[in-house]
């Protein structure tokens, strides 16, 4: 059977995203069909089209994909055409982290979602004019309006759930939300301090709102964003442009330094002041991806206090629990996710990606309505 598709793909670094009609392959017995109905706009995607990520070129990306189910492949149990679902990450489900519920420390991890272009054996899941494009990308490549996704990183949700809206949750809201509910788990009179207001640092801000932390610090170089923090629960504010986000912590913490902390902008100088920020038993959390090798240097006696750092993937979630967690927390209007969302037709992609690398919006969302 041929499915015909129209994807986004990018044909090399720093090159504008091009609508074509490409070919799905057939579903696999682990495999599933979804239409989609949008797909959010991540900054991995943007940091494949930026270079900073060996994802091989030309290709498919989008991984924060939402849609209903067309078609199953024969050992698929979880889902049935018609089920509506969000699209995240994959995982091997067999290695010793994935069986004892860390699947986003999956031993295959950066060969299922990020790097390969292709199923595991090398096959392709799309194809263009006969040729293989690289695609599979976090198992998905949701930068079309069908998608061929593995079972694993499919995830039922209500049906009377906005897509639309909800789309994010598989990675950068995920990411956020997770590093601060399933990792850092903040206890009553906590203090945290976020490091960048984007998409998963204010993600991180709506999670601890919900936590019994009773101070969320919130640094960032722009005034608009630190005010958003504050409407999404932030008790405290620190432009890190005009102010020392780290004597800012010591002062507002009388010296103590703060119990948690999440990096999320990805410079190692920030990770650092991070660091220094603890008190003793404080836990940092890194989110934010630095250029491969990067490092920063710690005290190790500063430490020896028992505080922690912590690498973050994907919030440690297992995505079926953890999503249709945060789509209830959504519905009940306690994780106003629509603050940060601004919506794209999908041949508006390019438009998208640029707001989003300027700054402009937040979290853009792709909605697929005109190609069905």
């Amino acid at each position: 059977m041929t499915t015909q598709a129209r994807a986004a793909i990018l044909r090399g670094v720093h090159e504008q995203f091009e609508i074509t009609d490409v070919v799905l392959d057939d579903p696999r017995p682990d495999e599933v069909v979804v239409r989609m109905v949008a797909a959010g706009v991540c900054g991995t995607d943007l940091g494949v089209q930026a270079g900073h990520i060996p994802f091989p070129l030309p290709g498919i990306l989008g991984h924060e994909g939402a849609g209903v189910v067309e078609e199953v492949g024969s050992a698929v149990t979880s889902v049935v055409p018609g089920d509506h679902v969000l699209l995240s990450f994959t995982s091997c489900g067999t290695c010793r982290n994935c069986r004892s519920g860390h699947p986003a420390y999956c031993v295959d991890f950066l060969d299922l979602n990020l790097l390969g272009g292709s199923r595991m054996d090398g096959s392709a899941t799309i194809t263009k004019e006969g040729k293989g494009v690289h695609g599979h990308f976090f198992a998905q490549s949701s930068f079309a309006n069908l998608v061929l996704a593995d079972e694993r990183g499919v995830t039922k949700v209500d049906p009377d759930a906005d897509l639309t809206l909800l789309a994010p949750l598989g990675c950068g809201i995920q990411t956020g939300a997770g590093a601060v509910l399933n990792v850092l788990r903040p206890e009553p009179g906590s203090t945290l301090a976020v490091f960048g207001a984007g998409p998963v640092g204010l993600s991180a801000v709506m999670a601890a709102a919900l936590s019994g932390s009773t101070r969320i610090v919130v640094m960032d170089l722009v005034d608009s964003r630190l005010e958003l923090a504050r409407q999404l629960g932030a008790t405290d504010v620190v432009n890190s442009g005009s102010t020392d986000a780290l004597q800012a912590l010591l002062e507002l913490t009388d010296g103590a330094g703060v119990t948690h902390a999440l990096e999320t902008t990805g410079s190692t100088h920030v990770a650092a002041a991070a660091a220094d920020s603890l008190a003793p038993l404080g836990k940092l959390g890194l989110i934010g991806a630095p250029a491969s090798g990067s490092t920063v240097e710690l005290d190790v006696n500063f430490l020896l206090n028992g505080r922690q750092v912590l690498g973050i993937t994907e919030g440690d979630s297992t995505p079926q629990l953890f999503l249709p967690a945060l789509v209830d927390l959504v519905q009940q209007g306690r994780f106003p996710l629509q603050k940060l969302v601004t919506p794209y037709r999908f041949n508006e992609i390019n438009d998208a990606a640029a707001a989003a690398k300027a700054g402009e919006v937040l979290k853009p969302v792709l909605h697929f309505e005109d190609l069905h």
